[in-house]
């Protein structure tokens, strides 16, 4: 899809999401006691009536374990996001696939993705779904996911590996970001969130204390078991 189409698209979406559930899954630490802890990253995002599983984390049975707990079944999930090809992403895709056999797979075109499922490859920005757009694949490693709501637009992000200028760029295409969900890597350029209204950082992030001691009404704990409603 070239920029003129999708500008088109984008200004087609007139009804945005009013409703959008983050439940994160996998997790460096756990929100909640019962789930269990591990470096890596996934999460599940619920607009409207689908479900999108965004990374599957390290360990496909601790994934499967974390979702059990949560009340998530792995066979009603709709599609997959992976952002990038790094194992602390997409090591629990196997174990995931045994069990949903029908999810469409979203992946970025530096990941072959896995065989005999329906896999989409991005590499440029592209709508994936009814107010749901992937920035396309930033600096030749990651893609991040864009949801529009009635609040902003909100990211979620596996790790950050591109320049957050890129990632805020990229989805800013779709309008204005109220949000930003996920792993924040090295990220330090603090005065970037300035404008943004809710910050979760999340898995690799190594500035949580100073993002959260300048942005304390916007910061907003992560952990396996956290759940985020927009």
């Amino acid at each position: 899809m070239n920029q003129e189409a999708l500008r088109q698209a984008i200004e087609k979406e007139r009804t945005k999401i009013k409703k959008m559930k983050v439940t994160i899954i996998y997790d460096n630490e756990a929100y909640k006691k019962e789930l269990k802890a591990d470096f890596g990253f996934s999460c599940l995002v619920e607009v409207e009536n689908t479900k999108i599983l965004f990374d599957t984390g390290t360990n496909g049975s601790i994934l499967l374990s974390n979702m059990e707990k949560l009340n998530i079944d792995p066979s009603s999930i709709d599609e997959v996001f992976i952002s990038h090809a790094h194992h602390d992403h997409v090591g629990g895709l196997p174990d995931f696939l045994k069990v949903n056999k029908t999810a469409k797979i979203y992946v970025p075109s530096s990941f072959a993705g896995p065989a005999g499922r329906e896999v989409i490859t991005i590499k440029r920005p592209r709508k994936i779904y009814q107010n749901i757009f992937s920035t396309g694949e930033l600096d030749n490693i990651e893609q991040s996911m864009t949801v529009k709501t009635q609040k902003g637009l909100v990211i979620i992000a596996g790790c950050s590996h591109p320049k957050m200028e890129h990632i805020l760029g990229a989805a800013s295409q779709y309008g204005k970001v109220y949000a930003i969900i996920g792993g924040l890597h090295g990220f330090n350029d603090f005065d970037l969130f300035k404008d943004l209204e809710l910050i979760c950082p999340a898995h690799c992030t190594q500035h949580t204390s100073e993002i959260k001691s300048l942005y304390p009404e916007k910061y907003v704990e992560a952990g396996a078991g956290k759940i985020i409603q927009l």
